[in-house]
């Protein structure tokens, strides 16, 4: 490492005396100590402290070639930006995981987001100077893969979609793209992924919804409120992680059907191909789960009701009734650029009428995060339990992703800068033995624990 010390006062008044000279020496060598990681007790350095919570939280996205607008690879990378690393990670805007740890549930699958210990170990470390540390410290490397990889491990089946030439100029565009799955028995699906193929597939592609179909089906295409023919099985939207069936769960994809992709692309200035590709992880042929799971898109407001005047912040509330018992595994928000914050709250059957708010969420439009409950906290809730999903809608000029504030916001089931509020919601449906036999086992794992060793007299 070279340090420079031009800048040293001595330097500066010409008086470069041999006292001078050695003056300079030490602060420079002061200086390489410190970076080296000799520095005063408590000090936090880059190679022993923040590289390992970047490595675990932020480089998948920060490296060279991915999606993040700098790398954070090394300390040269991380240097120039530790003041903004500190803002970032402070308001829990980065890593990009906007669940609200001060309400309800708070155990979730892959949670990448930092604990209160690591963000004040990075903000100590931006504020003291942001030193390096010793190089001798710094971790090893992690295994990369490239984003457009699968999560899902090598699927068992890859439907290719055809490619879609997009201009380079023009309104955003909407259709439907089909490819058979080419089964010949039912299989039900462990794991299930939509990916883009490549980064200008990944600049012009804003949503894809993937559905089965059954050959010939030419019903009503999908759109970004869930609607069209044949059973919904994936999203892909920027952000969004790969979907999994819960523990002894699955959804059943049916011989012969056929992949139908509902699509929402936008121009980007030059002209690009779309390439999607749909991955399956199945169980092995003939097993068929316990339960079917499903993913769905509930507690939506009606349409007409979203009314959200200029520079004015609105509530808008969803309901959907559950007609079986059931186990939430998962839950997403989802609005569009005037979206603030969603909370999924659960109305339980019966007099007095009792509510749990089990999660909440900030949203940002460029993170379309599933939250999957752990399975000793996924919600388990009897027949007629009311989903209430309450979304709130910012439109002022504090939202700084608000293109036109001045403007009223109606609703919309394609364009970006209209509205819409819902969850996507993840369960399966239980009998009403599974649902008591659940919930005797979930209150039994609740109970303090307790020991039978007595103590010595």
């Amino acid at each position: 490492m070279r340090t420079v010390v031009r800048n040293h006062p001595f330097f500066r008044s010409g008086a470069l005396t041999l006292s001078a000279i050695a003056l300079g020496v030490a602060v420079a060598s002061t200086m390489v100590r410190a970076q080296q990681g000799r520095t005063t007790e408590g000090q936090m350095t880059f190679t022993r402290d923040v590289a390992p919570i970047l490595y675990r939280s932020c480089v998948r996205c920060h490296r060279p070639g991915e999606i993040a607008p700098m790398s954070l690879l090394t300390y040269n990378d991380a240097r120039p930006w530790a003041q903004s690393i500190k803002q970032r990670v402070s308001k829990r805007e980065m890593p990009p995981w906007f669940l609200d740890k001060t309400i309800g549930i708070q155990k979730y699958k892959n949670d990448p987001s930092l604990r209160d210990d690591e963000i004040a170990t990075i903000v100590r470390w931006a504020d003291a100077g942001a030193v390096q540390g010793n190089p001798a410290h710094m971790p090893a490397m992690p295994n990369f893969d490239d984003m457009t990889t699968w999560r899902i491990g090598t699927p068992d089946l890859i439907v290719k979609y055809p490619a879609f030439k997009m201009p380079a100029t023009g309104p955003d565009l909407y259709g439907i793209l089909t490819a058979p799955f080419g089964t010949t028995e039912d299989r039900y699906i462990k794991a299930i992924q939509s990916r883009v193929v490549d980064s200008d597939s990944r600049k012009v592609v804003h949503h894809a919804l993937s559905y089965a179909v059954e050959p010939g089906d030419d019903g009503d295409i999908g759109d970004d409120a869930g609607g069209g023919s044949g059973q919904f099985l994936v999203e892909y939207a920027s952000g969004k992680n790969a979907t999994f069936a819960a523990s002894d769960s699955g959804v059943l994809l049916r011989a012969g059907q056929n992949a139908r992709v509902s699509y929402h692309f936008h121009s980007i200035g030059e002209e690009a191909q779309a390439k999607i590709e749909l991955g399956i992880v199945f169980y092995p042929k003939g097993f068929v789960p316990k339960h079917v799971q499903w993913s769905k898109q509930l507690g939506q407001e009606s349409a007409p009701d979203i009314d959200i005047p200029a520079n004015s912040i609105v509530r808008r509330d969803g309901y959907t009734r559950l007609n079986s018992a059931a186990k939430i595994t998962a839950w997403q928000p989802h609005m569009h650029i005037r979206g603030k914050y969603q909370c999924l709250e659960l109305i339980y059957p019966g007099e007095p009428v009792k509510t749990e708010t089990v999660t909440c969420a900030g949203w940002n439009y460029n993170w379309h995060t599933i939250y999957n409950y752990e399975d000793e906290v996924a919600p388990i809730v009897p027949a007629g339990t009311l989903l209430h999903v309450i979304s709130w809608f910012d439109n002022t000029a504090a939202n700084r992703h608000n293109p036109d504030p001045k403007n009223w916001v109606g609703a919309g089931t394609g364009r970006t800068i209209d509205e819409m509020g819902f969850s996507w919601i993840g369960w399966y449906d239980l009998t009403a033995a599974e649902y008591k036999a659940e919930l005797v086992a979930r209150k039994a794992a609740q109970q303090p624990k307790t020991t039978t060793d007595q103590p010595q007299r």
